[in-house]
């Protein structure tokens, strides 16, 4: 009994301990699929176990092919969550939306990109914010029927690329973190 009591309090103690921003990693990634879920009344879909190690395969041959899939496949982490065959109707609040978002993740990220296009119901957010040597970014795509939510952890390098080509290396980055067909 005493040795359970002592491995509890161990653990409340290492937990207690973890770095505020390691913690905020997956609240901020699951708050925002938590603003899609109620904002759009959607329910987003897991990746399945057989797909997460399809795309470890991936990553293994990103970095095969070399160039700028090498340098995303070398990120790190990526956490993926997708809707697929809903409906994502605004009913023109859009602004409603991109407010929610941003309260969300106001206090830890910084917006580096924000593209709305309300006639064709397609918002891109793409927000960064420090994680020591590397950096966590989170793509928000959503279009009329599709939306997904991306984070991975990235190399300065591949930072650099994002500011200078947003769309492009946030859509590389969509891209190879959903591919599912190595």
């Amino acid at each position: 009994m005493m040795m359970k009591l002592t491995l509890t309090g161990i653990m409340i103690a290492l937990t207690l301990a973890a770095p505020l921003g390691a913690r905020a990693d997956r609240d901020d990634f699951n708050a925002v699929v938590k603003a899609i879920e109620q904002f759009y009344h959607v329910k987003h879909q897991n990746v399945p176990l057989l797909a997460r190690a399809g795309v470890k395969a991936v990553r293994t041959a990103a970095k095969i092919r070399g160039g700028q899939y090498k340098r995303i496949a070398e990120a790190g982490s990526v956490r993926v969550a997708f809707f697929e065959d809903q409906t994502f109707d605004s009913h023109g609040n859009m602004a409603a939306f991109k407010a929610s978002i941003q309260n969300t993740l106001v206090a830890n990220w910084s917006a580096l990109v924000q593209t709305l296009a309300p006639k064709e119901e397609e918002q891109t957010f793409i927000y960064v914010r420090d994680a020591n040597e590397k950096f966590h970014v989170l793509v928000i795509t959503i279009e009329r029927h599709e939306a997904t939510v991306v984070q991975a952890t990235i190399s300065p390098q591949v930072l650099a690329d994002l500011v200078r080509d947003p769309n492009g290396v946030g859509k590389t980055i969509t891209d190879e973190a959903t591919i599912s067909d190595p």
